[in-house]
């Protein structure tokens, strides 16, 4: 779905553990690393494409997860020059994103990867909170921080956020 000024409807989804790091994932055959995101189709709401791509992209189920949040509002990132199709119709311009904090309940051996005949990731880690700001590709980094602040809080109790949020 791409909406009236070009940006695709989308959700990313930060998934935590309980020592408050992050599930980074390496985009496959590539060097690059990202949370899972993907697109929201015209039938789904932002939780149930957050459902279907947790479990297209890590093989995880809503079994193994809890909600813990979401952002208040759409977050946007526009899509390099060489990277839009411009004789694409409509043409996208970038990603507007609904961002997603899940809490892992289940093991680190549900996790699986190879869920779909092309995988999005073919590795995974959990990091420090903060380090996918500066890790994730240039484009998406002012996207990755505000949704990082946003939903710090929902991980870090009042009083004993990151130094990044004070």
């Amino acid at each position: 779905m791409i909406d009236s000024e070009g940006y695709r409807a989308n959700v990313g989804i930060i998934i935590s553990n309980q020592a408050n790091q992050v599930f980074w994932c390496k985009r496959a055959g590539q060097d690059g690393w990202q949370f899972p995101q993907g697109g929201i189709n015209q039938d789904e709401t932002p939780q149930q494409a957050m459902f279907r791509e947790l479990q297209e992209e890590t093989g995880l189920l809503p079994r193994h997860v809890e909600i813990i949040g979401n952002t208040r509002d759409w977050l946007r990132y526009r899509l390099p020059g060489h990277l839009i199709r411009r004789n694409a119709q409509p043409c996208c311009i970038g990603q507007k994103q609904m961002w997603f904090m899940l809490r892992m309940v289940g093991s680190d051996n549900c996790v699986q990867l190879d869920c779909t005949a092309k995988p999005e990731f073919d590795k995974w880690r959990w990091v420090d909170y903060w380090r996918p700001i500066n890790e994730v590709v240039v484009f998406k980094r002012r996207v990755y921080k505000s949704a990082l602040r946003e939903l710090a809080p929902l991980l870090f109790p009042v009083g004993n956020l990151p130094a990044q949020l004070t």
